[in-house]
C-alpha cells in the first residue's frame, strides 16, 4: 500500500464544520404577545459576550412581529451552536 501524503491545499486549520441536518428546530415563546412556536435555526441569532449580560439570542416573533432579545446561558449557546445556530462573538473595547 503506498502511504498518502498531504499537500498544503489539503491541510485545513481552524475548527471543523459538523453537518447539522436543515430540520433541527428550536421551540421559543414571546413575551409579547405569549405565543409559542417553533422556529429554524436561520430564524435565531447568537451573541455571546463577555459577561453573562451580554450573552443573549434574538428571534423575531412570527406571530406579533416583536423582536426578542433573551439571555443565553451554557447550555442555550450548546445548543444552539450545536443546532447551526449563527454566532457573533462580541469584543471588549480596550
Amino acid at each position: 500500500m503506498n502511504p498518502t501524503y498531504l499537500t498544503p491545499a489539503a491541510v485545513r486549520t481552524g475548527p471543523v464544520p459538523v453537518p447539522v441536518p436543515a430540520a433541527v428546530r428550536f421551540r421559543a415563546a414571546c413575551p409579547a404577545c405569549r405565543g409559542r412556536f417553533e422556529l429554524a435555526a436561520g430564524a435565531l441569532r447568537l451573541a455571546i459576550g463577555a459577561t453573562s449580560r451580554t450573552t443573549f439570542y434574538t428571534f423575531t416573533c412570527p406571530e406579533c412581529a416583536a423582536s426578542v432579545r433573551k439571555p443565553a446561558g451554557e447550555r442555550i449557546i450548546e445548543l444552539l451552536t450545536g443546532g447551526g445556530v449563527r454566532t457573533l462573538r462580541l469584543h471588549a473595547t480596550p
